[in-house]
């Protein structure tokens, strides 16, 4: 099902609901610009959450687009193991509603 190629297809969205869609890549790339943030940032936080959402795409994407930003393999290993923790973690924190009662 995952196919780097389908991305091909968000042109479609383009001609189906122009007004939305370009809303939305005005708004996108607004949100991986540089700010208060650098974007080699944003983009080793988008690792941690591609991840965490275990979207394909995005971690093929922004793992790449956080090499172009200048981010190391050291970092993107640290991005890679916060979502780990992250996960984790929340298996840990809803596991307490499994000891109610206990």
């Amino acid at each position: 099902m995952y196919d780097i190629k389908n991305l091909g297809r968000l042109k479609q969205l383009e001609v189906l609901a122009p007004e939305t869609a370009k809303a939305f890549w005005t708004f996108d790339k607004a949100a991986w610009a540089d700010g208060a943030i650098p974007k080699k940032y944003k983009e080793l936080m988008a690792i941690a959450l591609a991840l965490t959402t275990q979207c394909p795409y995005c971690i093929e994407l922004h793992t790449n687009k956080a090499r172009e930003s200048g981010a190391s393999d050291a970092e993107i290993a640290e991005a890679i193991l916060a979502a780990a923790a992250l996960r984790a973690g929340g298996a840990v924190t809803h596991g307490t509603h499994a000891l109610a009662g206990a």
